[in-house]
């Protein structure tokens, strides 16, 4: 549910303990970025709705928060599965060549030596550990209907532009 002006950084999984406190499962990387945010926002009834952080910490696995106004167990149970969210606009500005990965999704890929033929459309991004991969996905105007994985690396992702919407590669389209 991730768009407009939010970004999906976590989920809750449960209650934990009498008192209110949930248990949140991170998506951030690294998954203790969570705890830097004292603003979230929660899936409401598919409308994103402020939660105040009022304390939050690492446990076992994951994170345990306490939002305010949720207050005993049977509080914390009704968030279970709930998204979380922040402002897109309460990230850190990153260095020029930067990007977070939300910036990349659905960015148009074409060939560098050849501008004009589209391979497809970045679809989402995997963590592999040596680097991450570009899910890229066949769209109208595609030159076939292949998925490709493509490594983000710099000699192959050769240019971004974020306002165009586009992103030039060095990619032989045989793989």
């Amino acid at each position: 549910m991730s768009g407009g002006d939010y970004l999906v950084v976590g989920v809750i999984t449960g209650a934990f303990g009498i008192k209110g406190w949930l248990k949140v499962h991170s998506f951030t990387d690294p998954p203790d970025n969570i705890l830097c945010f004292r603003q979230l926002f929660a899936d409401v009834g598919g409308s994103w709705q402020a939660q105040q952080v009022e304390d939050c910490r690492a446990h076992g696995n994951g994170f345990v928060f306490k939002l305010r106004g949720c207050d005993d167990r049977t509080q914390a149970e009704a968030w279970r599965k709930r998204e979380l969210a922040i402002d897109r606009h309460a990230l850190p500005t990153l260095d020029d060549g930067d990007y977070y990965w939300y910036q990349l999704e659905g960015l148009k890929v074409f060939l560098a030596r050849a501008p004009d033929r589209l391979v497809g459309r970045v679809d989402h991004l995997l963590a592999t550990g040596a680097n991450d991969v570009l899910v890229v996905q066949p769209c109208e105007g595609s030159i076939d209907q292949r998925e490709r994985l493509l490594p983000y690396r710099p000699e192959v992702v050769l240019q971004v532009d974020l306002a165009a919407g586009r992103m030039l590669v060095d990619w032989d389209t045989a793989f």
